[in-house]
């Protein structure tokens, strides 16, 4: 896709201007005066914040002098004006060292998408049918702050509720001042692959409710346990750079790395070493692994608090042998003793875990064990180990839950699709058909904002003040806000200054710190010196003991664990609707612009199923149907798929592309947070035809066909 079809500048010279003028008067072309001077031909690279992910990348934009077209006044016309062209990481910024993954390179088409709201709208048709008019701003503001005074002299205020996207910038904690200074509750996070049980393991283990800093740069050895960290989970662009000065940056010292994971992620394959494990038994690995080095004295014992969070370590996890471990996880244990060993004897070494594990119904057992094993090692806050950055910043954020938005009678969404993201057993459709009303921020309709009542665009983020604090990326505290590298193109507003506004106009004012969004970015708190641990955490769970995971669906009549996996080009979906990374190939499969459900090849053969083949892939929560790949990297008593497609509304490039199998996860639960087991479900898998060209591939035939998936 040419970026030109989506940067839509024109080069109309003052001879073609003065020629369209000539004719009839409705084909005229009025060419605007500039806000600003610009110099012809001359780049400026201007800083600003990558908003794809929470790892907060810095990057530059180049900016140049161009044509573009627009609307002011009702009047379509031209205007010179300064605008960005390209982005690339910054390198002086921590976290990105200069990098930009693929998602933030295309990050730019959000400002110039051909279906970008430009102004208000406001619900004519059904809710769903997407049936929006234009509003001007003052129309809108008096509609949102009549809403909210309803609910403030109902003394309902409890009933208003904001859902957004995990974001750790200053827009969330305004968004919290507001909603704690007119009475609601906290902002509510939706987040279908969120890390909640890690955080709640690191508070439990070290006293710190965040995500770990890997200091792979310094390792020796390195050992993952699920977590795709060079692909989607934490900040992979940090982890990436860090991965590449382990592994090259030590002259005649390469460092070792070993993936341990059910499905082979792009982690996995840039591993030296793959080790499959059966699903939601990840921890138990972890300790047999301790149990080696502590039965052969080969580390000091003491693993402080992350020790006693795990029952039986102080009498050396007898229940941990690697025999006993070899038929909880299917790893042999001469593997178990061999990786055990070189744990202890290549220093230094560390461990980490994220995604699929922590994903099933026992989750915090494995985030436990593996930092149970981290302390065992003594690279707690050491060179190639695990460190927290240092942060004043912490989101006061709920994630959401099933039952989160039955009682709200305003619902304000800001960058967030809750109807996407999350299982059809949580009924959110049916919460979204009986809030009275609902507002959203965003910049396209998608899935929920469809439902909407009232569209008050935001800017993009190259039009916008924008700031970020990052929990993790670099060991050393990173604060940043960047100014608005351009002019906005069309009628939108910073989320933050409306909100600002509707505070200052509601009947009894809300009195906020800030007055500007700019305000806002700029208020960041300053970057603390050292990351002090938290005092151990209000009733910890009791020291745990493993138990296995608990699956939706009988294994009798749903043979195969259902693993959902968050995708490279777009993430939880929330980047589907960006047309360079629809037809960005996966890395490992070169599949695009589709959904596919990957199969093992043994099972495939079992099953008389070929590349291509359509299939129903059934829970006990619905059906889904898409081709099949065949995939070698999985277990044969696994299927995989990747999360993005299947939207029912997000523009033209992704609205009925695909299915989402978020759908038809079970509601299942990790026992102790209470967060999403999205790996805890069970599937059957049957044939519903032959192939018929649906499975587009790089490889091979790359013309573009819808896929019209279905999920039942």
């Amino acid at each position: 896709m040419d970026r030109r079809d989506f940067i839509k500048l024109t080069a109309i010279t003052g001879t073609s201007a003065t020629l369209a003028s000539c004719g009839n008067p409705e084909h005229q072309l009025i060419r605007f005066v500039p806000d600003d001077d610009t110099v012809p031909g001359v780049a400026e690279w201007k800083p600003s914040i990558c908003p794809m992910c929470q790892a907060g990348c810095g990057v530059t934009v180049r900016v140049m002098e161009a044509d573009v077209d627009t609307t002011r006044n009702g009047q379509a016309g031209v205007v010179k004006m300064a605008v960005a062209k390209k982005l690339e990481g910054n390198t002086k910024d921590p976290i990105s060292g200069g990098g930009l993954c693929a998602r933030g390179q295309a990050s730019i088409q959000i400002t110039y998408h051909p279906d970008r709201l430009t102004r208000p709208m406001k619900r004519t048709g059904a809710r769903g049918a997407g049936a929006f008019t234009a509003i001007s701003w003052d129309e809108a503001v008096a509609q949102l702050t009549a809403q909210l005074d309803g609910l403030a002299a109902a003394k309902d205020q409890k009933s208003l509720a904001y859902v957004t996207r995990p974001h750790r910038g200053r827009g969330t904690a305004l968004a919290g001042e507001f909603l704690k200074a007119f009475g609601a509750g906290a902002p509510i996070a939706v987040e279908p692959f969120g890390n909640q049980v890690l955080r709640r393991a690191n508070a439990i283990s070290f006293g710190h409710d965040q995500l770990p800093t890997i200091d792979l740069a310094r390792a020796r050895f390195a050992i993952s346990f699920g977590a795709d960290f060079l692909g989607t989970w934490n900040s992979p662009v940090a982890q990436s750079g860090a991965y590449a000065t382990m592994r090259q940056g030590h002259p005649g010292l390469r460092g070792a790395f070993v993936q341990v994971e059910s499905r082979m992620s792009l982690t996995g394959a840039s591993a030296d070493e793959w080790v499959p494990v059966k699903p939601g038994t990840e921890g138990v690995l972890a300790l047999g692994l301790a149990h080696v080095i502590l039965a052969n004295k080969l580390r000091p014992s003491d693993a402080g608090r992350a020790g006693a969070a795990i029952d039986g370590w102080a009498s050396g996890l007898a229940d941990y042998t690697p025999d006993k471990v070899e038929q909880t996880t299917g790893v042999a244990a001469k593997k178990i003793e061999r990786l055990a060993r070189t744990l202890a004897d290549v220093q230094p070494a560390v461990a980490f875990i994220g995604g699929p594990p922590l994903a099933h119904t026992n989750g915090l057992f494995h985030a436990l064990a593996v930092n149970a094993l981290n302390q065992l090692l003594g690279n707690v806050g050491q060179p190639g180990g695990l460190y927290f950055t240092p942060t004043n910043l912490h989101a006061d954020l709920r994630t959401l839950k099933s039952h989160d938005l039955a009682n709200a009678k305003v619902l304000l969404i800001a960058d967030a699709n809750p109807l996407f993201g999350s299982p059809k057993a949580w009924n959110v459709r049916e919460a979204l058909a009986a809030i009275p009303f609902i507002a959203s921020f965003g910049c396209f309709i998608d899935d929920t904002s469809a439902h909407a009542d009232l569209i008050l665009p935001d800017h993009s983020f190259l039009e916008s003040w924008v700031d970020s604090a990052p929990e993790s990326g670099s060991i050393e505290a990173v604060v940043t806000s960047a100014a608005p590298v351009m002019k906005p193109l069309y009628q939108t507003r910073a989320t933050a200054d409306v909100l600002i506004d509707i505070a200052g106009k509601l009947k009894a004012p809300l009195a906020l710190p800030w007055k500007t969004a700019e305000d806002v970015a700029k208020s960041a708190p300053a970057a603390v010196a050292a990351a002090s641990p938290q005092p151990a955490i209000r009733n910890p769970p009791s020291a745990m003991k493993y138990v296995a995971p608990v699956f939706d669906g009988d294994a009798a009549t749903y043979p195969f664990h259902f693993l959902p996996y968050e995708s490279l080009q777009f993430g939880d979906g929330s980047a589907a609707h960006l047309p360079w990374l629809q037809e960005m190939p996966d890395p490992l499969t070169s599949a695009m612009w589709s959904s596919w459900i990957e199969i093992n090849p043994q099972t495939a053969e079992r099953l008389q199923l070929a590349q291509g083949d359509l299939v129903d892939v059934t829970s006990s929560q619905g059906t889904l149907r898409a081709p099949v790949m065949i995939f070698p990297g999985i277990a044969p008593d696994i299927v995989a798929m990747p999360v993005g497609q299947g939207h029912e509304a997000f523009t033209r490039y992704a609205s009925g592309r695909g299915v989402n199998p978020i759908a038809i996860l079970a509601p299942a639960t990790d026992a102790d947070t209470g967060a999403l087991a999205w790996a805890a479900t069970r599937v059957k898998v049957a044939r519903a035809g032959d192939g018929d060209g649906r499975l587009i591939m790089f490889a091979g035939e790359m013309r573009e066909h819808p896929h019209e998936g279905e999920t039942r």
